[in-house]
């Protein structure tokens, strides 16, 4: 069948890959499955139940869940086939934000996972007059659930109306509105058709890779990343397309369990979360003592000596791998056959060593706009420190000041109801205007080396790139997150969060007090001259006028629920500026 409609993958699959396993999800610590032929049923009957409620093409349904599952994946196929509207949110954002997405979107009813969202939702509920009802997956005292709406579809002799709704889809038609994060400002509607999807699902298939003697059947994917952002829903599309069976963990604090569980082949990751697991390894690594750290930090070294990427060559290499690297795998549930990191820049340091030691990341660039796939490395074409080659079905362009701008079928059509912000973000001759610096090698990679926004000018009217330096500093194991600031002040100078965890065995190693607590640790000088000495290593590579001048150090972790970071862990610089505001005026000298 010609796939033209998100949909669509899911009956192709229904045709092609008929497995027992297709999702998976954990209730009360049992993997529960769901068949091929039980997804297309499900969907259905979400499809006969919403028209009996009175839903039509073009209606927009919330879905709002903690951790991805089966439920929400019959709800948008229920949602998609009937062409309704789907608005993935995130679990984390704030009840405000649940306010104006909800009466910006007019959205008519809401899906949500747990008694927790079911609360926050109908905290707002009385704001939204477009809001007909809100439905539940778990059981919730006093909630309608999605049950409801399954009864309501039992019926299958109005299942040829949902056909019909679903023959009539055009690839052109609206399929989903996703809402940024909000890095900076209130969201943005992000509306995706089914062509900008499946155009870009198509198009990143090949640089996934196939490896001899693994069939479909064999694969099994961990997701983990929230499938209200578009990285990992493409990614849920693509497992569909290929058949692969999907298990959705249950938390990132519950994902060494379900990897030794799952075993998978193939885990899509943010860089932050490859930067954790390196720094469990590490701590495991060299606390171990006596010569298994020798050994562990003996084989750190022929990894980063190592030349060229991929298997070991050479008797060093090869001991290296067996009693070191072999058992990272192994960690990992031993399957793996590829991790696929998108959502930020990946620190070349990292990528390689996890290339050396047989655990392959395709590292990906793109943004909600480009749904999401722009550029990514592939098997056999990996380039460290870049993003990878453009996929082909699109045109990317480098405008005069750096920036990349994109053109072609997986751009999208527009933000909700702003069509002035719209016409801002592309080129006259029509490239959309990714608000990212980069350039393209000889070779063909695409290299992206700060955001264009987030770049700012100190007093003295000199650029500065905070990404590329942040990146850098979060090398030193005593910096679990940094942020350079400076916008109009004569000099750079950062906060930083100190890896807490670090600290402690650190100061214990020491025989050094800097408490126990995130404050006292922040308020230690002992901690705050050790990490001056990692500031002052780290402007040795700086240019004068980048060098950081004076550091605080935050006491609190940082973190989503905070407000900080976005649910990909990146750094809403205006939300950590606000809060940490008396340490940055104190770097500064303004009086508060």
């Amino acid at each position: 069948m010609t796939i033209k409609r998100i949909f669509d993958f899911a009956h192709h699959a229904s045709e092609n890959y008929s497995r027992e396993d297709m999702f998976n999800t954990k209730y009360n610590d049992e993997w529960e499955k769901t068949s091929t032929k039980d997804f297309i049923n499900l969907g259905n009957k979400i499809s006969r139940g919403l028209l009996k409620l009175g839903i039509q093409p073009g209606d927009k349904i919330a879905l709002i869940t903690s951790a991805t599952r089966t439920e929400w994946a019959v709800m948008d196929l229920g949602i998609a086939q009937i062409g309704a509207v789907s608005v993935p949110v995130y679990p984390t954002i704030s009840p405000e934000d649940y306010d104006f997405i909800f009466n910006n979107a007019e959205v008519q009813y809401c899906f949500v996972s747990d008694t927790e969202l079911y609360e926050k939702v109908m905290k707002i509920k009385n704001n939204v007059t477009s809001l007909k009802g809100v439905f539940t997956f778990d059981e919730v005292d006093g909630a309608p659930n999605w049950n409801e709406i399954l009864d309501l579809g039992k019926d299958e002799s109005t299942q040829n109306e949902v056909d019909d709704l679903a023959n009539s889809i055009n690839s052109e038609d609206l399929a989903t509105i996703i809402y940024t994060s909000g890095t900076t400002g209130k969201p943005k509607g992000v509306m995706l058709t089914h062509h900008n999807i499946v155009s870009n699902v198509l198009a990143s298939d090949p640089r996934i890779p196939r490896v001899k003697g693994l069939d479909y059947q064999d694969i099994r994917i961990l997701s983990f990343l929230p499938i209200c952002h578009i990285f990992e829903r493409m990614l849920f599309y693509l497992y569909q397309y290929n058949g692969y069976s999907v298990y959705f963990a249950e938390s990132i604090e519950k994902m060494g369990d379900n990897i030794k569980e799952v075993k998978p082949h193939i885990m899509s990751v943010v860089p932050r979360l490859i930067e954790k697991v390196y720094d469990k390894i590490y701590d495991k690594g060299t606390s171990a003592g006596g010569l298994k750290s020798k050994i562990f930090l003996w084989a750190l070294g022929v990894n980063k000596a190592k030349q060229k990427l991929g298997k070991p060559s050479g008797l060093k290499e090869i001991i290296a791998d067996k009693l070191v690297f072999s058992k990272w795998r192994e960690g990992l549930g031993g399957n793996i056959i590829t991790l696929v990191s998108g959502s930020a820049a990946l620190q070349p340091r990292l990528n390689k060593m996890f290339q050396n030691a047989g655990i392959p990341i395709l590292e990906g660039y793109g943004l909600t706009e480009t749904s999401p796939v722009i550029s990514v490395n592939s098997f056999g074409k990996i380039k460290v420190g870049t993003v990878g080659h453009v996929l082909e079905n699109l045109d990317v362009k480098i405008q005069e000041d750096g920036e990349i701008t994109v053109k072609g079928p997986s751009v999208f059509k527009g933000y909700f109801k702003n069509e002035e912000m719209t016409k801002e973000v592309f080129t006259e001759d029509g490239y959309f205007k990714t608000g990212d610096i980069g350039h393209i090698d000889e070779e063909g990679y695409l290299h992206i080396t700060d955001r264009k926004k987030e770049m700012f000018k100190t007093s003295g009217g000199k650029y500065i790139a905070p990404q590329v330096i942040e990146n850098q500093a979060k090398a030193s194991k005593f910096i679990e997150q940094i942020m350079v600031v400076g916008d109009g002040e004569k000099m750079p100078c950062a906060l930083v969060q100190p890896d807490f965890n670090f600290a402690q065995h650190w100061a214990e190693r020491k025989n050094i007090n800097i408490g126990k607590t995130p404050e006292e640790m922040a308020n230690s000088p002992e901690l705050k001259e050790r990490i001056g000495k990692e500031i002052a290593y780290l402007n040795t590579k700086l240019g004068s006028w980048e060098q950081i001048k004076l550091f605080e150090l935050t006491p609190e972790i940082w973190s989503i629920d905070s407000g900080v970071l976005t649910p990909t862990l990146k750094l809403k610089r205006k939300a950590v500026k606000e809060r940490y505001i008396k340490l940055y005026n104190k770097m500064y000298g303004h009086e508060a």
